[in-house]
C-alpha cells in the first residue's frame, strides 16, 4: 500500500500545487472559487469515506473498495485537463476526491488489520512517508514539465500515468490481511452480524479533532499566500516540495514516537506546531520567512497525519475499523469543506491573513483539548 500511495501521490501532487494557479490565472476565477473547488472536493470525499469504510466492514474485504477508489481517481486526471471554466474543474476534482474518499478509510483499515496494535503509529508513519515521497516527486515532475514549456492542462494529462500505475499495483500485488471466506456463514456479506459499537473515547477524540478541522482550510491557501508574499510560480512549487520532503523524512520517526510517547499526545504536539505555523503565515510579509513556515508545516504533518489514524485504529477491531475510519474522515472532511469555503470568503472580504488567524485559533483550542484528554488517559 505504501507503493500504491507513492505513485498515486506523484499523480495527485503534480496537480495540487498548480491547481489554484490554474483556477485563478488560466480560468480567470477569484480566490473564492479556489475555496469552493477545494471545499466541494473535500465534501465529496467525506461522503464517500463513510460509504467506503462501512462497505469494507460489511463485505469483510478491503481490497475491492481500495481498487475501485484508485481507479476512479485515475480516470479523473485527464478530465481536469478538459476544463474550460472553474465549475468544470470542480466537477473533475470532485470525481477525483470521490475515489480518494472511497479508498481512504478502507485502505487505512487494511493497513491496521496487517499489524499489531503496538506498532500502529509506526505502520501509519511508514505509509505516510512513502505516500509523501510521492508528494515530493510530483511537484518536481510538474516543475520540470513547466520548464519544458508544457502548460497546466498537459501536466494534468501526464498525471494520469502514475495514477494508472497505482491502480495496477493494487490489482496485482495487494493482498488481504485475513481470509474472509473462513468466517461463519452468519457473518458473510448480506447476513446480519453483531457490530462492536464505537467507544466513547473515539467520539471524544473526533469532537476535539473536529474543532481543529474546522479551521484547517485547504493547502491551496498556503500556496496563494506564498505567491502573494512574492514567490514566483517556480518557488511556490519548490516550497511545497520542501513541506513534503520534511514530512516524508520525519514521518516514520514520529510514528515510533507516537507508539512510545502516546498517540494523542503526539497529535496534540502536532497541533501546537500547526498553530505556530498558521500564526506565522498570518504575519508573514517577507518571502524568506515563507520557506521556514513551509518546513514547519511539514513537521506538523509528520506528527499528525499518521498518528491520528493510529488513534482511530486503536479504538477499534476488525469488525468496525473501516466504519470508524469512514466516520472520522467523513466528519472531519465535511468540516474541511466549511473551512475552505470560509477561508475563501475571509481572504476575499477581510484579507489574506484572516484565514490563518482563524485556523490558528481553532488549532490552539483543539490542542488544549487533546492535551487534557491525553493527560487524563
Amino acid at each position: 500500500m505504501g507503493a500504491v500511495s507513492f505513485f498515486a501521490d506523484i499523480a495527485g501532487e503534480m496537480i495540487a500545487p498548480i491547481l489554484p494557479l490554474f483556477i485563478v490565472s488560466t480560468l480567470g476565477a477569484p480566490a473564492t472559487a479556489v475555496g469552493l473547488v477545494d471545499g466541494a472536493a473535500d465534501l465529496t470525499a467525506s461522503a464517500c469515506r463513510a460509504l467506503g469504510g462501512w462497505w469494507s466492514d460489511r463485505a469483510r474485504r478491503r481490497k475491492p473498495t481500495v481498487l475501485f477508489g484508485y481507479s476512479i481517481s485515475a480516470l479523473a486526471k485527464p478530465l481536469l485537463a478538459l476544463s474550460a471554466a472553474w465549475p468544470a474543474a470542480m466537477g473533475a476534482r470532485m470525481l477525483d476526491r470521490a475515489g480518494k474518499g472511497l479508498r481512504g478509510s478502507a485502505r487505512d483499515a487494511l493497513i491496521a488489520d496487517s499489524v499489531d496494535k503496538s506498532e500502529l503509529g509506526y505502520a501509519f508513519g511508514l505509509h505516510r512517508a512513502m505516500d509523501t515521497a510521492g508528494a515530493v516527486l510530483g511537484p518536481l515532475a510538474a516543475l520540470a514539465l513547466l520548464r519544458r514549456g508544457f502548460d497546466h492542462r498537459r501536466i494534468f494529462e501526464f498525471a494520469a500515468v502514475p495514477a494508472a500505475a497505482s491502480v495496477l499495483i493494487v490489482a496485482a500485488f495487494v493482498r488481504e490481511a485475513r481470509k474472509p471466506d473462513a468466517a461463519p456463514a452468519s457473518e458473510r456479506v448480506g447476513a446480519p452480524r453483531a457490530r462492536t459499537p464505537l467507544p466513547r473515547a473515539f467520539w471524544t477524540f473526533l469532537a476535539v479533532y473536529g474543532l481543529f478541522a474546522l479551521g484547517n482550510s485547504s493547502d491551496s491557501f498556503l500556496l496563494l499566500r506564498a505567491r502573494a508574499d512574492g514567490l514566483s510560480e517556480t518557488r511556490v512549487i519548490l516550497a511545497y516540495v520542501l513541506f513534503n520532503l520534511v514530512n516524508a523524512s520525519l514521518a516514520p520517526a514520529t510514528g515510533r514516537l507516537a507508539d512510545r510517547w502516546g498517540r494523542r499526545r503526539t497529535v496534540a504536539a502536532g497541533l501546537a506546531v500547526f498553530t505556530a505555523c498558521y500564526a506565522g503565515f498570518a504575519l508573514a510579509r517577507a518571502s524568506g520567512v515563507v520557506w521556514g513556515l513551509f518546513a514547519l508545516y511539514g513537521v506538523y504533518a509528520a506528527l499528525v497525519e499518521g498518528s491520528f489514524r493510529a488513534v482511530v485504529s486503536q479504538f477499534t477491531d476488525e469488525g468496525n475499523r473501516g466504519t470508524a475510519h469512514g466516520v472520522f474522515q467523513s466528519v472531519t472532511g465535511a468540516l474541511a469543506f466549511s473551512a475552505s469555503v470560509a477561508a475563501g470568503l475571509l481572504w476575499t472580504r477581510v484579507g489574506p491573513a484572516a484565514p490563518f488567524v482563524f485556523g490558528a485559533a481553532c488549532s490552539a483550542l483543539a490542542c488544549a483539548g487533546l492535551a487534557a484528554a491525553a493527560t487524563a488517559a
